[in-house]
């Protein structure tokens, strides 16, 4: 336990150092949420104990025993056609004593058309974005959980084609008794192993997370804070050619403001409907602020919700996420445990605060 604290501070130390944010970065399809739970939760979280396979695809600090044999499909309609399909697998090896989890994510752009710079047409391709990764996970004393994910990832546009390798660590602390867990999670620590052609190499899209989850005992709700990005301050994309062009007010780096503070954080809450029905709600002010156009009505931006029918073998979950306007971004995801549809036996107990 101590030796990962060391090694996670120091890879940590290292890509904060190198690390840039927003449209600098490459592969920024891999911040986008994989399962609906994660979605409805505000897109990040990494505290929430539950025992979704999905979730712990983000975090593998939460790849529990219970998620042996396990299997998470999920299949999302995002805007223009475009589509991305996710799918994650749970095994519990209990010589070894060790959690482990396959996944991918794949995002599909449909059939685009290809042309010169002069817009003569040259046929067609299917750009395309995928992440494959494998974790592992184990158990330290009672009320310690820690993880670990190595993902290989591939970028495909036509005669553009990238691929890379990246490193998720983090660590959980939950105690049942106190219905409380915490999680620090390290994001995306990695690099390009094939740069785009005629681009210089660039960074992933680091993130360093702390999550903190408490439920009430006597009520059937639990509240969920996760800040973000921790390896920076100020993380507001500040335009100033657009800006200036379109009458905006330009930010200032240097000026400290609550606006600067709230854009680290996301907040959620889920309420339980007895054993089987959950209900979420996500709220993440990082997202609304950047989307949000000037003055204008923008409606339920950066909110997001979701609910969930958890039943013996399988779970049924959906969130709705709103990114602009009165659209919004539709997952819709099943949770399987195929030991008890196939009798390959059973492992571990229910998770339970």
């Amino acid at each position: 336990m101590r030796l990962l604290t060391v090694i996670l501070l120091l890879l940590v130390n290292e890509i904060c150092c190198a690390q840039t944010l927003g449209g600098n970065t490459v592969f920024n399809f891999l911040k986008v949420p994989n399962t609906p739970q994660l979605s409805a939760l505000g897109g990040i979280n990494v505290s929430q104990p539950s025992n979704d396979v999905g979730l712990a695809f983000n975090n593998p600090a939460l790849l529990t025993p219970t998620m042996h044999s396990q299997m998470n499909a999920v299949f999302n309609g995002l805007y223009a056609g475009i589509t991305s399909y996710h799918l994650s697998l749970g095994y519990h090896h209990p010589k070894l004593n060790t959690n482990f989890l396959w996944g991918l994510n794949y995002f599909n752009y449909g059939n685009v058309q290809q042309t010169d710079a002069s817009g003569n047409m040259l046929g067609s391709f299917r750009p395309s974005d995928w992440v494959m990764q494998v974790s592992a996970s184990r158990s330290y004393l009672e009320k310690w959980n820690y993880g670990a994910s190595f993902k290989f990832i591939s970028s495909n546009y036509g005669q553009y084609r990238s691929n890379g390798v990246a490193l998720d660590a983090g660590v959980l602390y939950h105690d049942s008794a106190s219905l409380f867990s915490a999680s620090l999670l390290a994001k995306n620590m990695g690099f390009q192993l094939k740069k785009y052609l005629g681009t210089d190499p660039g960074d992933l899209p680091f993130d360093l997370e702390l999550g903190l989850t408490k439920r009430l005992e006597n009520a059937p709700f639990s509240f969920s804070v996760t800040a973000h990005h921790l390896q920076y301050f100020d993380i507001s994309y500040n335009d100033t050619t657009f800006n200036n062009e379109n009458g905006f007010e330009n930010g200032s780096s240097r000026k400290f403001t609550f606006d600067k503070l709230f854009r680290h954080f996301v907040l959620a809450t889920t309420i339980y409907l007895g054993d089987k029905v959950e209900v979420t709600a996500g709220y993440n002010h990082l997202r609304r602020q950047e989307l949000n156009i000037g003055k204008a009505g923008n409606g339920l931006n950066g909110f997001s919700l979701g609910a969930a029918l958890i039943l013996d073998k399988l779970q049924v979950r959906y969130a709705r996420s709103h990114y602009q306007g009165n659209t919004a971004y539709n997952q819709f995801g099943l949770n399987m445990t195929l030991n008890k549809y196939f009798g390959l036996g059973k492992w571990g107990e229910k998770i339970s605060w």
